[in-house]
C-alpha cells in the first residue's frame, strides 16, 4: 500500500510554495510559476492541481488573490481521496468494488502508522479498535447490511473524513470534546470498550436486556429496550429458548444510532424500533404508548405532572406529517427534527433537553465570566 503518497506528494508541494509565506496571498501569476516548479520538481501529474478552473474555485482578495493554505488543504484532500481508493482497491479481493469488514479492518489496520493522533495506540489494543472504527463505516456505508461496504461510498462518506481528521500532529490543536466526539480516536473507542465490559455484568461477552437498560444511566425506558432486542438482536443459538442477548457487533450498531439520531442512518435504525407494529408508520396510539415510559420516568426524577396528549399534539407539530394520520419514516427525515423527536420517545434525559431547550440556549450564548 501506498500509504506515504498523500504525505510525500502534500508535503513537496507545501514545501514549494513555502518559498512565499503561507499567510501571503498568490495571484495567478504566482500561480503558474509554481506549477511550473511543481511540475519540474515533482512531474507532470501535479499539473491537474494547477488548471485556471481551480484557480477560480478559490476565494479571491480585492487584487484577485488567493490564500496559500486552502489551496494547499485542497491539493492534500484530493491526494488523500486517490491514494484511499488506491489502497482499498488493493486490499479488494474479489474485486467487486466493494470491503468486506476484514478488507476495511486491514485498510485502517495501515492508516494508523501514520496517523498522529493513532501513533501511540498500545499494540495489544489495535486489533479491538480496527474492528470498532470499521463498524461505522459499515452502519453507515451498507445500509441493508450486506457485510460489504462500496468503496466509491466510503470515499464519500463523511466517515472517511472524520478518520482523517486524526492526521492532526499537536495535541493542542485537538480538545478533549473533539477526540470524545470523534469516533475513530482512541479516547473514543476505549469509552465504547469500558462502557460494553461495564455493563456486562455477567462478563459473558454479551449484553441481556436487563444489563443494556443501564445505558446511560438508565435514563432509556423500557420499552424502547424492549423494542431494539426484537428488531436488531439476533436470537442466541445457544441454549435454545427465546433468550436473546445483545453481542458486541449488535452493541456498536446501538451507540452509533443513539449518538447519530439526526442522520438517516440513525434515525432508520431507531425507526424501527419505535414502530411499535412494524407497519412502516405511527400512529397517536403508539406516540402515547411509547412516551408513557418516559412520562413515568419523568414523575419518578421529581418532575412537573405533564399531559401525555400535549406532548403528542406537540410532536405532531413538530412532524407535520404528509398524512395526518400517520409519522413515517420520511416525515421524521423531512421534519429535520427527526433526532430530538426520537430522543423525546426513548430517553428522559432527551425529553429534559427539549423541555429545557430555550434555557440551554440561554446557558451557551451566555459569555463566560473570567
Amino acid at each position: 500500500m501506498g500509504v506515504f503518497a498523500d504525505n510525500f506528494w502534500g508535503q513537496s508541494i507545501l514545501d514549494l510554495v513555502e518559498i512565499r509565506c503561507l499567510a501571503v496571498p498568490m495571484n495567478y501569476e504566482d500561480f503558474c510559476h509554481i506549477a511550473s516548479v511543481c511540475t519540474e520538481q515533482i512531474g507532470p501529474k501535479c499539473r491537474r492541481f494547477f488548471s485556471p478552473s481551480n484557480f477560480m474555485k478559490f476565494e479571491k482578495d480585492e487584487s484577485g488573490r488567493i490564500a496559500i493554505l486552502p489551496f494547499y488543504l485542497y491539493v492534500m484532500r484530493t491526494v488523500s481521496l486517490t491514494q484511499a481508493r488506491i489502497d482499498m482497491s488493493e486490499l479488494d479481493e474479489d474485486s467487486d468494488g466493494f470491503l468486506q469488514p476484514h478488507e476495511m479492518e486491514a485498510y485502517i489496520r495501515g492508516l494508523i502508522p501514520n496517523l498522529a493522533q493513532l501513533r501511540d495506540m498500545p499494540q495489544a489494543f489495535v486489533q479491538m479498535y480496527c474492528r470498532i472504527a470499521a463498524h461505522k463505516f459499515f452502519f453507515f456505508c451498507d445500509p441493508h447490511r450486506r457485510g460489504k461496504a462500496c468503496i466509491k461510498k466510503v470515499l464519500l462518506s463523511n466517515c472517511l473524513q472524520e478518520l482523517m481528521e486524526l492526521h492532526q500532529e499537536s495535541e493542542e490543536e485537538v480538545t478533549d470534546t473533539e477526540q470524545a466526539e470523534n469516533w475513530f480516536s482512541l479516547t473514543s473507542a476505549q469509552r465504547i470498550c469500558d462502557m460494553f465490559l461495564a455493563l456486562d455484568k455477567d462478563t459473558n461477552g454479551t449484553l441481556s436486556k436487563q444489563e443494556l437498560k443501564e445505558y446511560a444511566d438508565g435514563t432509556l425506558t423500557e420499552i424502547f429496550i424492549e423494542r431494539v432486542f426484537d428488531e436488531h438482536v439476533r436470537r442466541s443459538k445457544v441454549g435454545g429458548g427465546n433468550s436473546r442477548e445483545m453481542d458486541f457487533e449488535s452493541f456498536l450498531d446501538f451507540v452509533l444510532a443513539l449518538e447519530n439520531k439526526d442522520t438517516p442512518e440513525g434515525l432508520t435504525y431507531l425507526f424501527r424500533s419505535l414502530d411499535l407494529q412494524g407497519r412502516g408508520y405511527l400512529t397517536t396510539a403508539d406516540i402515547h404508548t411509547l412516551f408513557r415510559d418516559v412520562h413515568q420516568k419523568w414523575i419518578e426524577g421529581g418532575n412537573y405532572e405533564l399531559c401525555i396528549e400535549d406532548v403528542r399534539d406537540e410532536i405532531w407539530d413538530m412532524v407535520k406529517p404528509a398524512d395526518p394520520l400517520r409519522i413515517t419514516l420520511s416525515d421524521l427525515l423531512s421534519c429535520k427534527q427527526g433526532g430530538t423527536i426520537a430522543s423525546m420517545l426513548i430517553d428522559v434525559r432527551g425529553f429534559w433537553a427539549h423541555d429545557n431547550r430555550e434555557n440551554l440556549l440561554q446557558e451557551e450564548e451566555e459569555p463566560v465570566e473570567e
